[in-house]
């Protein structure tokens, strides 16, 4: 199932009610685009879940460590891991019956999105939003955020 723009694409994404985040981290030092993507889930009503295998626990709430461990399945999952790692996570995903995915990138950070595990998706109908960040849409976008999205789309970065 195919949608045709990236807004409908991300409307539906941030429609879901259950979200996964993979890629959490223990710290905020780095790159802590996932945990921060975690918050605001949280912070929008949504039922997050945090999926690191190297840790228990995020921020108080279980930790799992991939998608088919989270009880009742979610409908989504935001990737935040280096590119290597995605494809797997896709899979799992498809395994999970989990049909909608966003790879997360950063203008300076760099990306979690890989070309096989975007081919994966397409090939077995999955919605893949291949780029940009979720912190860029929906309510409540802080201002860095609406610079970010306007220079990637500026410089025809926004995923397609």
């Amino acid at each position: 199932m195919q949608t045709s723009t990236l807004e409908t694409k991300v409307d539906n994404f941030l429609a879901q009610k259950r979200i996964a985040v993979a890629g959490v981290s223990r710290h905020d030092s780095g790159h802590p685009a996932a945990n921060l993507i975690y918050r605001r889930l949280k912070g929008l009503g949504r039922e997050v879940f945090a999926v690191n295998p190297h840790m228990q626990t995020f921020e108080g709430d279980s930790c799992y460590p991939d998608v088919q461990s989270i009880p009742g399945g979610v409908e989504g999952v935001v990737i935040v891991t280096r590119p290597e790692v995605t494809e797997k996570i896709v899979r799992d995903c498809d395994a999970a019956g989990i049909r909608s995915v966003w790879m997360h990138e950063s203008l300076a950070k760099g990306s979690s999105v890989s070309r096989s595990a975007v081919e994966y998706c397409r090939e077995h109908d999955i919605n893949v939003i291949a780029g940009a960040c979720p912190m860029m849409f929906g309510p409540g976008v802080d201002f860095g955020h609406k610079c970010m999205r306007w220079i990637m789309g500026f410089q025809g970065k926004l995923p397609s």
